[in-house]
Formats: C-alpha cells, sequence, structure tokens
C-alpha cells in the first residue's frame, strides 16, 4: 500500500500552541482523511488496517511533537477508521446495546433513547457537510440516493436498523438525522415476557394464531414496538412455509429459511421507475406464497392485502399507526378508498370484518416501556359496525416510587371464536386461559 508522504505535515504547525487537544485531534484527522488512499485501504484486512493507520497517525505525532498518551493515541486510530468506513462520530452509539434511538438535530445536536427515554449527547460532527457525508453513505449503501431534488429518504443500516433523513431546504438548521435501531441479537419472545410487554397467556394466544394462520394486524403509535413484535411472532411460522415480506425499508429479520424480501423503489430524478407496496402485494400474489408479511400498511395496498386475506393467503400478519383498535380500523377502512376503486363504505367493512381475525394493540406508556394493552378479535358486522370483542387487556394500576407503569394483563372471560380453529389445527390451549382474571 502506499503510504501518504509527509510534506503537508507542517499544516499542523500553524495550530496555536495552546490548542486544546480536541481541535488537534480534529486537525490531524482531515489531515489523514484527506491524504489516506481509500482505494488502497478498502483492500486490506482490519487488523491491517489499524496498523497501517496507526503507522500514519504515529509519523504525524513525532514530526509535530504533540504530546499524546498511548489511550490517546488508540483512541485516534479508533475514530479514523470510523470516519472512513463507518458512521463517524455516531459509530460507537451503533455498538451500544442499550440505545434504541439516535437523533442528530444537526451537526452539534445528537440526542438518543435508552430504555424509553430520551438524553443528549457530546457527539458532533465538524459541521454539516461533514454530517451530509454520513447520510450520503448511508443511503447510497442501499441505492438511494438524497439531495435538493430528493431531500428526503428512508434507507436501514446492515443491521436492519432504520434511517430517515431529511436535509435543506426543508430542515432549516441543517441535515437531520433519525436512526430506529435494531439490535444485532434481535428480541426473542422469552426477551419481551422479561421486559414485561405481555404474559405467557398472550404469548400462548399469539403462537396459537400464527401456527393456526390467523391474519393478524398490530396496531399502535410511532415507537411502540410494532416492527418489534412482528419480527417475535413470525418465530411461530413453520419453516417449511414460503414468506414473502413486504417493506419499505427492508427492517423485518426473520430466521426462516425461505424468506422472499422485497423493497420499495422511489422514483429516479426523472419521476419515473417507482414501485410501490400495492406493486410488490400485486406481484407476491404470482410469486407461490404461504404467507405475506407486509411490513406497515400505509396506502392503497390496503385493498390488495386484505383481497389477499380474503382469497387463500391466510396466515397473513401486518402492522398500522392507530391509537386505538377502533381508529385501526377506521385507518384500514381509509387506506382501502386511497386505492383509487369505488367501493360502497359496507363493502369495504365487510372485507376488513372477514379478512382479519386478530388485532394486537401496542402502547409505549411514560416510563418508556412498551405493552400489549388489548388483544382483540373480529366476530363480523352489525349493520355498518365492525364488531369487536377484547380477550386480554392492560390495565393499568398507577405508577411506583421509581415512576414505572404498574398493572396486570388480564382476560376478560370471553372465549374467542377462533378458539375453535385452534383446536381443529392440533394447537391445544389450557382450560383456563380465557377465565377473566388477572395472570398469577
Amino acid at each position: 500500500m502506499a503510504l501518504p508522504n509527509y510534506d503537508t505535515a507542517s499544516k499542523l504547525h500553524t495550530a496555536d500552541k495552546g490548542a486544546s487537544f480536541q481541535e488537534l485531534k480534529s486537525r490531524i484527522h482531515r489531515l489523514l482523511i484527506e491524504r489516506i488512499d481509500l482505494t488502497k485501504l478498502d483492500l486490506l484486512r482490519s487488523g491491517e488496517l489499524e496498523q497501517e493507520i496507526g503507522f500514519v497517525i504515529e509519523n504525524l505525532i513525532v514530526e509535530e511533537g504533540v504530546p499524546l498518551s498511548r489511550v490517546e493515541k488508540e483512541r485516534l486510530v479508533v475514530e479514523v477508521q470510523h470516519e472512513t468506513f463507518g458512521l463517524g462520530p455516531i459509530e460507537p452509539l451503533l455498538s451500544s446495546p442499550d440505545i434504541s434511538d439516535i437523533l442528530v438535530n444537526n451537526y452539534a445536536s445528537t440526542y438518543v433513547e435508552r430504555k424509553g427515554k430520551l438524553e443528549k449527547t457530546d457527539i458532533v460532527f465538524r459541521d454539516n457537510n461533514h454530517l451530509m457525508q454520513i447520510i450520503e453513505r448511508i443511503v447510497s449503501r442501499v441505492g438511494r440516493r438524497i439531495d435538493e431534488s430528493s431531500p428526503y429518504v428512508d434507507a436501514r443500516l446492515p443491521d436492519g436498523s432504520r434511517v430517515n433523513a431529511i436535509i435543506p431546504p426543508l430542515a432549516i438548521d441543517g441535515p437531520v438525522l433519525s436512526i430506529r435501531r435494531f439490535g444485532l441479537v434481535p428480541l426473542r419472545m422469552d426477551d419481551l415476557l422479561a421486559l414485561g410487554a405481555f404474559d405467557r397467556r398472550i404469548a400462548k394466544i399469539i403462537e396459537g394464531a400464527v401456527k393456526s394462520r390467523l391474519n393478524i394486524l398490530i396496531c399502535g403509535g410511532t415507537g411502540t414496538g410494532k416492527t418489534t413484535l412482528l419480527n417475535v411472532i413470525s418465530e411461530f411460522i413453520p419453516a417449511d412455509e414460503r414468506i414473502i415480506t413486504i417493506e419499505d425499508s427492508a427492517e423485518l429479520q426473520l430466521k426462516q429459511d425461505h424468506v422472499v424480501r422485497l423493497e420499495t423503489r422511489p422514483a429516479n430524478i426523472e419521476g419515473s421507475g417507482e414501485v410501490t407496496q400495492r406493486d410488490l402485494v400485486r406481484n407476491s400474489l404470482r410469486m407461490r406464497p404461504n404467507r405475506i408479511i407486509l411490513g406497515e400498511v400505509r396506502g392503497g395496498e390496503a385493498l390488495d392485502m386484505l383481497q389477499a386475506m380474503n382469497t387463500g393467503h391466510d396466515g397473513s400478519i401486518s402492522t398500522i399507526h392507530a391509537n386505538t383498535v377502533r381508529d385501526a380500523m377506521a385507518r384500514l377502512a381509509t387506506m382501502v378508498m386511497m386505492a383509487g376503486i369505488e367501493l360502497p363504505d359496507r363493502a369495504i367493512r365487510e372485507q376488513i370484518a372477514s379478512a382479519i381475525n386478530m388485532i394486537i394493540h401496542l402502547v409505549r406508556f411514560p416510563d418508556g416501556t412498551r405493552k400489549i394493552v388489548k388483544v382483540s378479535e373480529i366476530t363480523g358486522m352489525e349493520g355498518n359496525t365492525i364488531v369487536m370483542q377484547d380477550i386480554f387487556v392492560f390495565v393499568q394500576k398507577g405508577m411506583d416510587q421509581d415512576g414505572r407503569v404498574v398493572g396486570d394483563f388480564k382476560a376478560t372471560g370471553v372465549r374467542p371464536a377462533f378458539a375453535e380453529r385452534l383446536k381443529l389445527s392440533g394447537f391445544i390451549l389450557p382450560p383456563d386461559i380465557f377465565e377473566g382474571r388477572a395472570a398469577p
């Protein structure tokens, strides 16, 4: 590898003698990035890369006579690696397992969410151009683009984390980057049980519903854990079934082998070539799916999803943004109308009532915890109204001394109509699972 020559090292002598370590580090940092041959570094293995960058830094430090400790030198090496091949200043945040959201409001303001609570960090970028470089690096890896003609974009990281970026002129104070993280090790059902998201009776019902091929809709507000729950319950889909997932930005991390992942495509700079979720739902029906998993229904694809559920594609699962179960039904009906097909309101509601068997409602509480607050069954129609009955509910009692939500998961005492379908599918439920009481 051709190492950079050090003729330009004299630039460092323009630094004031009293400059802080942070200022000096920034100068060395930028100088290294300007001079390192990235095409050759990309061919090196991780250990060789660290050694080569360390050698460059050592030479600059020696020539400048900068007093840095071994720890500071190692830190500088790591930060150069992050800047060259990772996501710069926020790279350490991505390796922290307790961070669920990274929110960069501008180059000088970065927040994270830990355990449901937002907190400000001391992470800063050099300037807005630096932040823009990181955003472009993210979106280019998944074949997306962001510029003045397309100033916002959804993308994903290699671990499945969801990324949204919006830049000027839409973002007034500079580029904004939002990352909804998904852990390197996806959560399992036992993890959610340990976190108190629901109890074992609800877990048992959900397992039976998935294995018995009920159509399930997961609803909740932003950040309530809809995608996480969808990932978890997908574990119960038998390994011998062909699963097709459809998403705006691929986030799902299904563990089965026979999974086909489809992702939408935005229009190109000429305004053509767009592929919507509705296009992918229609195409998936020709791909011999056993199950169709729609990451989130948000438009005219709602009609095609309902028709698929009603024409032999049982066991389909999707999520929808809604604050209550009843709101989810209203939003779904509205989305069907967005398909541009004139249908009577009653016909739309009949489609919904006959297609969806179970609705799971998630809520994020003020203490940051996410819980299933309602598991409901759609039983049919009465007049123009979709009839539902609650099977399990979460009853909040209050808050404890530490500000945590206190409450119980309770069965309503209603035995759902789909219980017989679970039995016929060979899934035996405990005889007292629907008794109207709190979990023991």
